[in-house]
């Protein structure tokens, strides 16, 4: 059809009001426009649509050029166009305000999987215009969990032939529609697939242990007004793309709560790993490249840390990743019991437990992914950061792996017994130390050097080369060996790798710091608090005793000559002192401070207003035990002086590359290697890395023969190593 052979009018969304002399006024759902000028108001009342282009310029009685110049602005404008179809006014209307066509010639396939009803989706989306037949280019999907595994084999199909489909869960009190899935544009539904299995982690081990090979199905909750608004509003999605409508929202998952009505786009990410539509080799590439650190400046240089990107840098950058339907943690929120004055966030389950962890014991504080700042942004990105350290370090299994026995690979391989630091006896009595179900001091079987397993390379930072460790050792959530215990120490991200690496070496310093104190009991100096010139952490004292609470702080600097510190709290005028601790290192002693009080900050809230539910029975009999009587090397040595600022020798860098080479060359003295597995996951973008540091030692029990014994000794803090069964009996709580 000729362009002139088609009525011509004002957008049928838009009513034309004209007041003689003033303008003419253009009335829509979305507000008013005013025209002026004695042109249009001759024009006006002919763009009523009845008038093709020829029959107006025919009739308005003005210059075909100067008519023709008024369509051309006007259409720019959105404010005229053709007229298409017969159809009622409201449709019209409503395409003409989407800035489209309307999708009458146009044709979508429905296929219904699980409980979901074809016939139904087919009736709505012939109400809404379309057509239906197995031939169409589009494809409605409607089913009863995004989760069902004939979604996964459909989108399998649609990646081989290229055809575009748009998966709707019209049932259930939430309705889910979207996003429109694109093969060879933007992510597949196993993209999505990923992150809507990381929020069903208890569904997850009912499902595998009822050998299901799909979801658990749960009762349907709707009724007939929710159904039917769902089948509606999944064919009016399909009709908008058909018609030619594009936005960013078509990229989401759009869900509405019907109990609220409380509707939100949640954004799907391509996972350019996705074994479905991307390169699944990136993971395991990254960790057979060398992990070499180049410049960067430091970006923030106080508060919690030296960082290559402030808090607001990071939260802008990473925020989405905290989402309850396609984040890797549902959200981030702050702790409601923690004091005003300390700033404390949740960020959802801890990924560092297994899921028999969460089903036999309650975790305590360890049970969520938590952060800490001296801000409140600052807490809530640490928040974040931790879920995704731990996200990023679970197994998806697409890590590099070598398979063989530990004989065969040495000396390449790393023996997992210099990471873990159990002891003989340990092994020997694991049905005691086991027995109180303790996730974080549980004592594997021994290590079998001629059994074959898995090992994924890390890279030598102290050595240039690649080295080999148990991936059971490094990633969580694997089928896992009886004899390798994964935990999270070393595990950090920042805003880039150095500043991962960073983070990642400073947190192995602080527990192995923490653990020559705490299981020597060794009496430490204190630290003057006034001394550091801060008027926050001058003003803690004051701010404790509002919560009849007090604080010191310890200096626990070992033999590597980092500044570690223990910041302690007890409440005073009780029958339970309620002790809390929190640990900080850093080479500046002052964001080392920082960092311990603030962490102690972070554990208060289990002890705020009464004790919060689900601490475990070793945590509440220490809570309501322990005392600084009972327990002398929690309280300053009364024979030393405290310690200042002024002691701490610190060397100011600008980089943090030269952070770093300082402290591979402080390793490399004191016969240590620095290992680095970068575990930054391509979809993310949030730079994650392991840092091990063989001979280091954790926090937790793990008593085998070496720094644990000796370093004291070599402090002048005892004359004689610590006898094994003289070792402090209360294995850390944190």
């Amino acid at each position: 059809m000729l362009a002139d052979e088609r009525q011509i009018g004002f957008r049928r969304h838009l009513r034309a009001e004209i007041v003689p002399g003033e303008a003419v006024y253009l009335v829509s759902p979305r507000g008013t426009t005013a025209l002026s000028g004695t042109a249009i108001q001759r024009v006006a009342p002919l763009l009523d649509g009845s008038l093709t282009l020829a029959e107006l310029r025919a009739t308005a009685q003005m210059p075909a050029k100067e008519l023709d110049g008024m369509l051309d602005r006007l259409a720019a404008a959105g404010l005229v166009g053709y007229r298409t179809g017969p159809q009622d006014a409201a449709a019209g209307a409503y395409w003409d305000l989407a800035g489209v066509g309307c999708p009458s010639d146009a044709a979508v396939n429905v296929v219904a999987f699980g409980g979901a009803d074809a016939a139904a989706a087919e009736r709505a989306c012939r109400a809404a215009g379309l057509s239906c037949g197995p031939e169409a280019p589009f494809t409605l999907v409607v089913c009863d969990d995004y989760l069902d595994p004939a979604l996964g084999e459909f989108n399998a199909a649609r990646l081989a032939d290229g055809r575009p489909w748009l998966p709707a869960k019209p049932y259930g009190a939430q309705l889910w529609i979207g996003p429109v899935l694109r093969p060879g544009t933007g992510p597949c539904w196993s993209c999505m697939a990923v992150r809507l299995r990381s929020h069903r982690r208890g569904e997850t081990h009912v499902r595998r242990a009822l050998g299901l090979a799909g979801p658990v199905r749960v009762p349907e909750a709707s009724l007939t007004a929710t159904r039917e608004l769902g089948l509606q509003t999944a064919a009016l999605e399909a009709a908008k793309w058909l018609a030619g409508l594009r936005d960013d929202n078509q990229n989401a998952v759009w869900t509405l709560d019907t109990l609220t009505l409380s509707a939100t786009h949640h954004p799907v990410s391509l996972r350019p790993q996705c074994p479905d539509c991307g390169d699944p080799g990136l993971v395991s590439d990254r960790a057979l490249r060398p992990v070499r650190p180049v410049s960067r400046p430091k970006g923030v240089a106080a508060g919690n840390g030296h960082r290559a990107l402030s808090a607001e840098q990071m939260w802008e950058r990473h925020g989405h990743l905290a989402d309850p339907v396609t984040g890797i943690v549902e959200r981030v929120v702050r702790d409601p019991r923690s004091p005003s004055f300390l700033h404390c966030y949740k960020a959802g389950p801890n990924l560092a437990l297994t899921d028999s962890d969460l089903r036999s014991y309650r975790a305590g504080l360890r049970m969520q992914s938590g952060g800490k700042g001296r801000t409140d942004l600052d807490a809530r990105v640490s928040a974040l950061c931790e879920a995704v350290e731990r996200y990023s370090a679970t197994r998806f299994g697409d890590e590099a792996t070598v398979l063989g026995s530990y004989r065969d690979l040495a000396p390449e391989a790393v023996h997992p017994g210099e990471c873990m630091q159990f002891d003989e006896r340990q092994y020997q009595e694991r049905e005691r130390w086991n027995a109180p179900g303790i996730p974080f001091q549980h004592v594997p079987e021994p290590f079998d050097e001629d059994v074959k397993t898995e090992w994924t390379p890390v890279w030598s930072l102290t050595g240039g080369t690649h080295r080999l460790l148990p991936t059971d050792l490094l990633y969580f959530g694997g089928d896992g060996t009886a004899s390798i215990v994964a935990d999270s120490n070393g595990n950090a991200a920042g805003g880039t790798v150095e500043d991962a690496i960073l983070q990642g070496f400073l947190e192995l310093v602080e527990r192995d710091a923490v653990a020559l104190w705490w299981y020597n009991r060794t009496h430490q100096a204190g630290v003057d608090l006034d001394s550091f010139g801060d008027p926050w952490i001058s003003a803690l004292p004051d701010r404790f005793r509002e919560l009849d609470r007090t604080i010191w702080v310890l200096d626990l600097t070992a033999d590597l000559g980092i500044p570690v510190m223990a910041a302690v709290s007890h409440r005073v005028c009780a029958p339970a002192e309620d002790i809390m601790l929190g640990f900080g290192a850093h080479l500046d002693p002052a964001v080392a401070l920082s960092r311990a009080v603030t962490e102690l900050g972070q554990m208060l809230p289990a002890v705020t207003g009464g004790y919060a539910s689900g601490l475990p029975g070793h945590l509440l009999d220490w809570l309501r035990g322990a005392t600084v009587a009972s327990q002398p090397y929690l309280v300053p040595d009364p024979e030393r002086p405290a310690r200042t600022r002024a002691d701490y020798a610190h060397v100011p860098r600008a980089d943090l590359r030269d952070d770093l080479d300082h402290l591979c060359a402080l390793a490399r003295s004191h016969g240590l290697e620095v290992l680095v597995l970068d575990q930054t996951r391509p979809d993310l973008g949030l730079p994650v890395v392991k840092v091990i540091v063989p001979g280091l030692r954790h926090f937790w029990a793990r008593f085998a023969p070496g720094r644990l014994f000796d370093v004291p000794v070599r402090l002048g803090r005892l004359d004689s190593p610590t006898r094994y069964e003289d070792l402090n009996p209360i294995p850390l709580f944190l």
